[in-house]
């Protein structure tokens, strides 16, 4: 059986959903259909949203394997957080620099697993 990894989340959604609609199909799900086109076209979603969604695929959300790929140039991180006030910009920012250097400490341990 092939490893499912986070990566193909939207093309596994898009197989799924067929010729339904977007709409139609977020409704399911019970997500906005904007956040279903974002996954679709290679977002990843927010930890409530892949839940609803691998409920919908059919998927144990544990079992979801995530590819690490280790660049060769210096790494490059992507944060995504929800656009709500809830969070201002300083503790982003500082959600930010502690990501960044967790993602350091990991790439500097790769080898001495």
């Amino acid at each position: 059986m092939a490893k499912k990894l986070l990566e193909d989340l939207g093309r596994r959604v898009q197989q799924k959903r067929g010729k339904l609609g977007v709409r139609a199909a977020a409704q399911q799900i019970g997500i906005s259909h904007a956040t279903l086109s974002r996954i679709e076209r290679g977002h990843l979603p927010d930890l409530e949203n892949y839940r609803k969604i691998c409920v919908w695929l059919g998927e144990d959300p544990e079992t979801i394997a995530v590819e690490t790929v280790v660049a060769e140039s210096s790494p490059i991180s992507e944060v995504h957080f929800r656009k709500k006030p809830t969070v201002t910009p300083v503790t982003a920012e500082a959600l930010a620099q502690m990501i960044l250097a967790a993602q350091n400490f990991i790439l500097t341990r790769q080898g001495g697993f």
